[in-house]
């Protein structure tokens, strides 16, 4: 690939970090020895990473692995007891050194600001705890989260955990229908919501969706109700509950729950882009010590430093988010709201404002950011800040430049960072301890055995395959919640013992990681596979080009033909000779085979809220083909858009 690296750090920096120093307690002063052991012996390796992250045991165990039921069910510190809140929370509100640190820094899209200590959140987690056992919520009892991110949502997620009851958050965006299949798969008992929350100083009704789910589905019981927006809302006596009354409980018998190893903590449903959704189970000491361990030791995260990253907690992002920090005693910082609202600047502001040390972005909003503002001179004060993480979505070369220079003065690393909600967090990432070059990774996670497999399940090295797992991982999924066969038939049935992750990748001969695009997207041209974002990422180095989005069509001749999806930058207006430009552009770069059978001008690509391309949605509205669940779609506008291109296409 011939990348050159842009971030370099020093041996100063190097042996700053958590994972160096870790090395260097373990014996190793070289990162790819010590990365080739962490995948040769896992036992040992997961059982070093509990002990650095101060996991505290109700019940020592016994073995850090079984495999005696395969390599699809590992059963990780067997025997073990425990409850992950203990060490989540307990461990630092107990302790009278780090009682009063900052656990949680809270900001409204309009500027409210609240702040909270461990103290204060162990305190409101016992409240509530004992509010949800008072209402008959039981060890193993399901509650769906459909929240916003404001701090009453971790609170309901950590007193969840804390009685031993499985907590399955939910999408803030999505409609009745879609939280309802995943209420209903489920079977959640109680579902935690608010009357509403601000997007762009608009009120996003979310009690009114809530009741229309009641009446789809039979298992809950109870919903309560945090009032954010203090609006008029329906009110049913005898399922609705008010989040005031549950949190002002007296304690009384609240107790941590002693836990299995194995036991559920989280159950987080996928979108949902084909069939029903799926169900990941994740459990006490898989999740949130996979999540501590990319976020703390990979991401450098210490003790009293600071985390914005703008995600949902429906999506693995948040409780990535909430677990990563505060098993590494940092503090969680929330943002609910735009980021680019009401000016451009707000994501910055918010990292000045609260002094953060490591700020999460998506390639999506930078390249909207970059659009819409001058940022040769910085006005906010970013001192603090020394790591920029990223995930999603692939990045081009332009957006990941910009931000590193423009925003990070050359000097503040980028994090790219990408795995998946089954995965508990990441399989590769950009590791500080070794150079980065723009969109790439420069390694996989610690403990994660990953390769690049061939049509022949041969490992290769420069050459487009499936990014794939040979060996079990802390925080994989323990199935599919009640759906053991569809589990092993999404990520096991290619290759025996290997799990195939769904996702196109290219590693060089110098140790750099690609992902070009879901390989259920990938392009199969006259026997070419072409991943959607290398054609994307040619068309953004178009001067005119803002962002593109690439799907496959039927074609007679090549069996798929590519057609390209253009959004212009403010200012560029749509002509024949862009068109041809940009198609000579895809001829010069990817060769003339590869060139696309259309390329059309739109106004924006259809995207999640959580910044997403929705190329499946695309290809629907191009081909009249039924859209599947486009839920969590931001703006549908642009989808209505694409469908009146089909009298072009006829």
């Amino acid at each position: 690939m011939n990348n050159k690296p842009l971030w370099q750090p020093s041996q100063e920096y190097i042996e700053s970090t958590r994972l160096y120093q870790w090395m260097e307690q373990l014996g190793y002063s070289d990162y790819d020895k010590f990365f080739d052991d962490s995948t040769r012996d896992i036992s040992w390796f997961w059982g070093e990473v509990e002990k650095e992250l101060g996991i505290e045991w109700i019940q020592p165990y016994e073995n850090v692995l079984n495999l005696s039921e395969g390599i699809k069910y590992p059963d990780w510190y067997e025997g073990g007891q425990i409850n992950i809140i203990q060490t989540v929370l307990d461990k630092w509100a107990k302790n009278p050194e780090t009682a009063d640190q900052l656990a949680i820094i809270w900001e409204s899209e309009d500027g409210e600001i609240r702040k909270y200590t461990y103290a204060d959140i162990s305190s409101w987690v016992n409240r509530v705890a004992q509010g949800l056992k008072n209402q008959g919520i039981e060890k193993g009892d399901r509650i769906c989260i459909y929240m916003p991110m404001i701090p009453e949502t971790a609170v309901a997620i950590l007193a969840a955990g804390k009685i031993g009851a499985i907590f399955s958050p939910a999408f803030s965006g999505y409609g009745a229908e879609a939280l309802a299949t995943r209420v209903d798969a489920a079977q959640a008992k109680m579902l935690i919501t608010a009357d509403g929350f601000l997007r762009r100083n608009k009120v996003i009704k979310m009690k009114e969706e809530v009741d229309k789910v009641v009446d789809m589905t039979s298992s809950i019981e109870k919903v309560v109700v945090v009032r954010r927006l203090n609006r008029e809302i329906p009110w049913s006596e005898g399922i609705d509950m008010d989040w005031a009354e549950l949190e002002s409980t007296e304690v009384t018998d609240v107790k941590t729950e002693v836990m299995e190893s194995s036991d559920p903590l989280m159950l987080i449903y996928t979108s949902g882009t084909t069939g029903k959704p799926k169900g990941a189970v994740h459990t006490h000491s898989g999740f949130p010590i996979k999540a501590a361990l990319d976020v703390g030791i990979g991401m450098d995260l210490k003790q009293s430093d600071r985390l914005l990253w703008v995600a949902d907690m429906g999506w693995l992002t948040g409780p990535v988010i909430l677990f990563g920090s505060l098993l590494n005693g940092a503090t969680a910082v929330f943002y609910e709201g735009s980021p680019d609202y009401p000016n451009p600047d707000r994501l910055w502001k918010l990292a000045a404002d609260h002094q953060v040390t490591h700020l999460g972005v998506s390639p999506t909003l930078i390249r909207s950011l970059m659009k819409q503002e001058d940022f040769h001179e910085m006005n906010y004060d970013l001192t603090n800040l020394r790591v920029f993480t990223s995930t999603g979505e692939p990045w081009n070369s332009e957006s990941w430049v910009w931000l590193f220079e423009k925003i990070g003065n050359s000097q503040i690393p980028i994090i790219n960072y990408a795995g998946g909600t089954e995965i508990s967090g990441g399989i590769l990432t950009n590791v500080l301890v070794k150079a980065i070059t723009p969109i790439t990774f420069n390694s996989p996670v610690p403990g994660m055995d990953v390769h690049v497999l061939s049509e022949t399940g041969d490992s290769v090295q420069n050459s487009l395959g499936e990014l794939s797992m040979k060996k079990p991982w802390v925080g994989m999924t323990k199935g599919f919640w009640q759906e053991r066969e569809r589990y092993e038939q999404s990520y096991w049935n290619r290759w025996q013992d290997t799990w195939v992750h769904g996702d196109w990748a290219i590693v060089d001969e110098d140790g750099f990681w690609t992902i070009t695009g879901r390989s259920d997207d990938t392009l199969n041209i006259a026997g070419k596979r072409l991943g959607p974002s290398e054609m994307e990422a040619v068309l953004q180095k178009h001067e005119c080009v803002l962002e593109a989005a690439t799907i496959g069509v039927p074609d007679d001749v090549k069996g798929v033909a590519p057609v390209c999806f253009v959004v212009l930058h403010p200012g560029s207006l749509e002509s024949d000779d862009i068109k041809s430009e940009l198609l000579d552009l895809i001829g010069l770069h990817m060769g003339k085979a590869m060139r696309p059978k259309s390329i059309y001008f739109v106004a924006e690509l259809p995207k999640t809220k959580n910044g997403k391309v929705l190329r499946r949605a695309i290809r629907a509205a191009y081909l009249n083909l039924e859209s599947g669940d486009l839920s969590s779609l931001e703006n549908p506008d642009a989808i209505e858009n694409i469908r009146l291109l089909d009298s072009i296409i006829k």
